[in-house]
């Protein structure tokens, strides 16, 4: 009794750090927006009892500055979701089409790789399945930051490609598809049981490019979870006890959004008029050919620089949907 106790102290004292930090992290930048707006009035006040040249450019940069970080905040503030501010884990998988799907499914990878990087944020490879010629079949990224779900969740769904074919010798233009799935990455605070007698362990061989160790030993593991029919891999590590536990991660990863999809269609069930955002919709398309447009076919938000927008540069499109979101909730 006395060990149960323990435990259950500490997983109390657990829960309230991780409410402090998510405490400290509204309030802090909170509060340095307030000192920046004062100051700022502050100064307006000073110029317009004495003008001067010097000091009005500076209240102009510093009204720009603060208005960016007034932006900044709001659109933080649609971050409301139970799971936002957890980091987010990104699968990525090639559609039909062979090569062309496959390189379009890494050209994605590459594009939220970009985009976690501009933002600062950790990125790893969790598992990733090389295509025969050309790009990957798939792959899962784990990307640590904070708020990481609450900024990726809009980019679940199928992303579309039109361009001329690099792997078409006619040169003609083709269509490809590519699903993303993003996922909060479960900390250890969230109690999820998973049996062992659940689980179904098979191992293989890794496949990859070459080397010494590639198809030699079965040191890749694939997980199955028999009550739920979820199938998780992993490849990446040549040791078959580090794949097992980085499938165990992501498969109590995909049970926890399992239960909180559960969730979510009951309380849709009671809201008729809540938009339902389904997983295996088209959601945007990157045109490179014959023009260049990228359209997010949820917002209708148009961006022309297609090749800045695959260099990551995916945040206009970010918050147009959060935005979007946050007025029909302020709505109903």
């Amino acid at each position: 009794m006395a060990s149960a106790g323990f435990w259950n102290d500490q997983e109390t004292a657990r829960t309230a750090v991780l409410q402090v930090k998510k405490l400290k992290g509204w309030i802090e930048p909170y509060d340095r927006l307030a000192g920046r707006i004062n100051s700022a009035s502050e100064l307006d006040e000073l110029l317009a009892a004495e003008p001067d040249a010097v000091m009005s450019a500076e209240i102009d940069q510093e009204v720009d500055t603060v208005e960016s970080e007034v932006e900044a905040f709001e659109l933080r503030s649609l971050l409301r979701g139970p799971d936002d501010f957890r980091d987010a884990q990104v699968e990525i998988s090639a559609g039909a089409g062979g090569t062309e799907a496959q390189d379009w499914a890494q050209m994605l990878m590459r594009m939220y790789t970009r985009w976690a990087e501009r933002r600062g944020y950790g990125i790893e490879i969790l598992d990733m399945s090389e295509g025969e010629e050309a790009g990957i079949k798939g792959a899962v990224l784990e990307i640590r930051g904070q708020y990481a779900y609450g900024f990726l969740r809009p980019e679940t769904g199928v992303h579309r490609l039109v361009r001329i074919s690099p792997f078409d010798a006619q040169s003609r233009r083709h269509t490809s598809f590519a699903s993303v799935f993003v996922y909060p990455v479960v900390n250890e605070e969230i109690n999820i049981e998973i049996r062992d007698e659940d689980i179904r362990m098979d191992v293989f061989r890794a496949s990859g490019a070459g080397g010494q160790h590639v198809n030699k030993t079965s040191s890749a593991v694939r997980l199955t979870h028999i009550p739920s029919g979820v199938v998780v891999a992993s490849q990446q590590e040549r040791s078959q006890f580090k794949n097992k536990a980085t499938a165990m991660k992501m498969l109590k990863n995909r049970l926890y959004q399992l239960e909180a999809e559960k969730q979510a269609a009951e309380k849709a069930k009671l809201d008729a008029t809540k938009a339902d955002v389904t997983f295996g919709s088209q959601i945007r398309s990157y045109v490179f050919q014959p023009y260049t447009m990228v359209n997010d076919h949820r917002t209708e938000l148009k961006i022309p620089d297609v090749q800045k927008v695959m260099d990551g540069a995916i945040d206009p499109f970010i918050q147009a949907y959060l935005k979007q979101v946050g007025a029909g909730e302020k709505t109903s």
